[in-house]
C-alpha cells in the first residue's frame, strides 16, 4: 500500500507543482523531498521509518510523509489514526501522514496542497491549478452555525476561508451529526475577504462569499453512501473523488441505478 500512495504522491506533485523529487541523503536513499522552486522551501518529505520509531507496534519499517499545517489543525489531525507528529521536523507545525492505507489518498493530497500554501513565498498565493474550476467538499458543523437556515434566508452566504479554494470553484457542504449528509451545492465567488470575528465567533480572520446552486435532501447522499465512494470522514476540506463527481453530476434517477458504476470508478 505504502508504495502505492507513495508513488502516487510524487506523480501529483510533479503535475499539479511541477516538483521532481529531490534524493539527499547517501545514508537514506529513499527519502524524498519535495520543495518549491522559487523559494526552495520544502512543503513535503517522503519517508520510510522503522515502526518503532514512531511508536507504533509492529516491525518493519512504514512509509510516511510530512507536511506542514495550521497548528491548531495539525493538533486535531494527531488525535485521529494515521497522524502522527512530525517526525524529524518541529512538532508544532508539521504532522506525518501513515501511508499504509489508514488515512485516505483525497485527504492525504488535499493536506500536501495545504502543505505547498502553508510554506509558499506569499501565503495567498494561489497553487497552479491543472483546469479551470475544482470541486472540494467542506464540512458545516450545525453547533457553530446553523447553515440550513441561512441558506433558507438567502442563497449567497459568508463562509470560512480555505487556502486552496479559488474563485469559480464548486463548493459542495457536508453538514455534520446529527445530518451526516451533503446537502448543498455551491460556488466560491470571492475569497480571501478580510473577516473581524465577534466575541465567541471561532477564530476566523477570512471568509469567502459562496452561493448556493443545489440542495440535496439529506438522504440522497448520507456518509453511509459517501463511504462507498471513499469518503469516510469529512473533518476538513478535501477534493472531490473522481466517483462522486460523477454520480453528482448524473440526474437523480440515473445516479441511483448506476451503483455498479460508480464503485468501479
Amino acid at each position: 500500500m505504502g508504495k502505492k500512495e507513495r508513488e502516487e504522491i510524487l506523480q501529483y506533485a510533479s503535475m499539479r507543482y511541477g516538483t521532481e523529487a529531490e534524493y539527499l541523503w547517501k545514508t537514506s536513499p529513499s527519502y524524498a523531498v519535495l520543495r518549491h522552486a522559487e523559494n526552495r522551501k520544502w512543503y513535503g518529505v517522503l519517508m520510510n521509518v522503522p515502526r518503532e520509531r514512531l511508536g507504533l507496534s509492529g516491525k518493519g519499517e512504514v512509509d510516511i510523509l510530512n507536511v506542514k499545517c495550521d497548528p491548531v489543525l495539525g493538533g486535531s489531525l494527531r488525535l485521529q489514526a494515521g497522524f502522527l507528529p512530525g517526525y524529524h521536523m518541529k512538532k508544532d507545525s508539521w504532522i506525518s501522514i501513515l501511508l499504509d492505507g489508514t488515512v485516505d489518498q483525497d485527504t492525504i493530497l488535499s493536506l500536501l496542497d495545504m502543505s505547498f500554501q502553508e510554506t509558499g513565498a506569499q501565503k495567498k498565493k494561489r497553487a497552479p491549478r491543472l483546469g479551470g474550476q475544482r470541486e472540494w467538499i467542506v464540512p458545516a458543523n450545525p453547533k457553530y452555525y446553523d447553515v440550513q437556515k441561512a441558506f433558507q434566508e438567502q442563497d449567497v452566504i459568508l463562509w470560512k476561508q480555505s487556502n486552496h479554494i479559488a474563485v469559480g470553484d464548486i463548493v459542495y457542504l457536508y453538514v455534520a451529526a446529527p445530518v451526516s449528509a451533503l446537502l448543498y451545492r455551491c460556488q466560491a465567488l470571492e475569497v480571501d475577504i478580510p473577516y473581524d470575528k465577534e466575541p465567541g465567533e471561532l477564530n476566523i480572520t477570512r471568509v469567502m462569499r459562496i452561493k448556493k446552486l443545489n440542495e440535496f435532501s439529506a438522504d440522497a447522499y448520507p456518509l453511509e453512501k459517501l463511504k462507498s465512494y471513499g469518503v469516510s470522514a469529512v473533518r476538513g476540506p478535501r477534493n472531490m473523488p473522481s466517483g462522486l463527481s460523477h454520480a453528482l453530476s448524473l440526474p437523480p434517477k440515473e445516479e441511483m441505478g448506476n451503483d455498479g458504476v460508480d464503485s468501479i470508478s
